[in-house]
């Protein structure tokens, strides 16, 4: 099944944005994207095209910084401006689909910070691909701090491997959030979800695994 293009109109920008809608869904995740790759990467189009498979409808869509061939993201209120218009668009244009939102990475991370804010319309969950809980090598959880603030339930997909998210950190975090988290850990993979050779595993298999646990997640709402 493939996505249809769309344009989200808002007052500051154009967003370009990707519809998948699978027959019988009940769920649509409003899906951002990474810092350096956008909503047509390799990562997204296969989490879009498993998550289709499992009865959940997306909307993938890009910020601005990066429709515009920069490297640079967008300053945070800019993203946080984008999602919050993306997902008010998403619940009025698809009142008949619960919404879930979050993302992969940085776009993740901008989702969860708006919704700290004030409730993103009709949103009931965030789910992160991969929560970017401090740079390389400097092991902090200070990025994590604005979600003692969201109140809807969070489900964090991490691997083991991920430099991003020191995973004994996020562990704590996630207890420390209660009931609302829950932390399915993939192991042996890194922060882009692939695995090594050696593992035994194949990046395949834990994109299926991750979709499974985002399936299941929803359907106990």
């Amino acid at each position: 099944m493939t996505s249809n293009p769309l344009t989200v109109p808002t007052t500051r920008h154009d967003i370009h944005a990707l519809l998948r809608i699978p027959a019988g869904a009940e769920w649509l995740y409003v899906f951002a994207h990474g810092a350096g790759a956008g909503m047509r990467h390799a990562f997204m189009e296969a989490a879009a095209d498993a998550l289709s498979d499992r009865g959940i409808a997306t909307l993938r869509y890009e910020y601005p910084y990066m429709s515009a061939g920069s490297r640079r993201p967008d300053r945070a209120p800019v993203l946080e401006a984008v999602t919050r218009d993306v997902v008010t668009f998403a619940a009025e244009s698809y009142p008949e689909l619960r919404i879930a939102a979050g993302g992969k990475s940085m776009g993740g991370r901008m989702t969860s910070r708006a919704q700290s804010e004030a409730p993103l319309p009709q949103v009931e969950a965030l789910i992160f691909f991969g929560f970017p809980l401090h740079p390389p090598k400097v092991p902090s959880t200070g990025r994590a701090d604005h979600l003692a603030r969201v109140e809807v339930p969070l489900l964090f997909l991490q691997g083991t491997r991920d430099t991003l998210a020191d995973l004994e950190m996020m562990k704590g975090v996630t207890a420390e959030l209660g009931d609302r988290a829950t932390l399915h850990v993939l192991d042996g993979a890194d922060h882009g979800f692939a695995v090594l050779k050696r593992s035994g595993r194949t990046d395949g298999e834990v994109l299926s695994e991750m979709a499974d646990t985002v399936a299941a997640f929803l359907s106990d709402r």
